[in-house]
């Protein structure tokens, strides 16, 4: 079997060259996705066959699970799924551009300005704006500090190392402020406000999947499209500019489409910890350093680490319902230490 497979267009306009061995990872993990997406939606209180869950999703089952499947358990298993995805690709560009292992939305500041946003909504306007708006004071938080980083980080051009330090700088003042925020807030608002903080698909609907969707999907193309910037921005800024990228262009717009992802699944999910770290590096185990197959195998693990957590969320603790936070934190936070236990000869 050879090695690499090509895709070619008829005109030759398009050509690309991806490993055996990451189409089959890429077409194992899909399929595996697809696989978890019905497991899911058949579990619960009340389990139901796999065959009437895709009947039903189909159109042509019998009507009496209905209300389960399509209003409370797909909706949620497809926003975990999609949540999972975005925090994966976003922490793939960020170790990417940074070339650090660390990098992720919620190390450099990026969930943290969502979570301070957040939590100020919560407290001082819960009673008085609607909460659906929630979504949207994440999404401006979250901007709003990403742009304070880059900028902060801007010395003619912005280089890896300032990124990552200003990012790990400004995450600490957002979880000051956090902090500070739930000290002074009112006991119900704080109550919410933490089970944000923690991170759960609890409640997903429909209008959520059609905020994340178009997103992944506008997006990722983009990012496939910038990989091999990627793979050369790896070998150093000087050489990657002499082999003709414009590296401070690209790394603006990847660092854009990064965010734009992260703020779209915090804004869902909530702080949801350590997924845009330990996705990328179970995808680098799998398929190697090529940021093509890379950003794709990062997606399908992210989907696969948010399902989990949001399976064991909602069946372990029956009739509770856990944040998945909790869980992914569990894993992501050992993850980490392990990581800079690894690379402490690095720093």
């Amino acid at each position: 079997m050879s090695k690499h497979i090509t895709f070619r267009d008829k005109n030759e306009f398009i050509s690309v060259q991806v490993e055996t061995k990451s189409v089959i990872v890429i077409i194992f993990l899909s399929l595996l996705v697809i696989l978890s997406g019905v497991i899911g939606t058949s579990l619960g209180n009340t389990v139901i066959s796999p065959v009437e869950v895709i009947r039903t999703i189909i159109g042509s089952g019998s009507g009496e699970y209905d209300y389960i499947i399509q209003t409370l358990r797909l909706p949620r298993v497809l926003v975990s799924l999609f949540v999972g995805a975005a925090l994966g690709i976003s922490g793939v560009i960020l170790q990417g551009i940074i070339r650090n292992p660390l990098a992720s939305p919620d190390i450099i500041g990026i969930t943290g300005g969502a979570s301070v946003a957040a939590v100020a909504f919560i407290t001082f306007l819960g009673g008085i704006v609607s909460i659906k708006l929630l979504p949207l004071a994440a999404v401006t938080g979250a901007i709003i500090v990403s742009l304070i980083i880059y900028l902060l980080s801007w010395k003619k051009g912005v280089t890896p190392i300032r990124l990552v330090l200003i990012g790990i700088g400004m995450s600490a003042i957002m979880g000051a402020g956090t902090t500070l925020m739930l000290v002074m807030s009112p006991f119900f608002s704080a109550g919410k406000a933490y089970i944000w903080l923690t991170g759960s698909v609890y409640g997903a609907s429909w209008t959520d999947l059609n905020i994340i969707v178009p997103v992944v999907f506008i997006v990722v193309p983009i990012v496939l499209y910038l990989a091999r910037s990627l793979n050369l921005q790896e070998l150093g800024d000087d050489v990657a500019a002499g082999l003709g990228v414009t590296v401070q262009r690209n790394r603006f717009l990847l660092l854009l489409f990064s965010v734009m992802l992260a703020c779209v699944a915090v804004s869902i999910a909530g702080a949801i910890g350590f997924v845009g770290l330990i996705a990328p590096h179970i995808a680098r185990k799998l398929v190697g350093r090529p940021f093509g197959s890379l950003i794709i195998v990062s997606a399908l693990t992210g989907s696969l680490l948010v399902f989990i957590a949001d399976m064991l969320a909602r069946t372990s603790f029956y009739p509770l319902d856990i944040p998945a936070g909790i869980f992914t934190a569990g894993v992501g936070a050992p993850f980490f230490l392990y990581l800079l236990f690894k690379n402490r000869n690095q720093f």
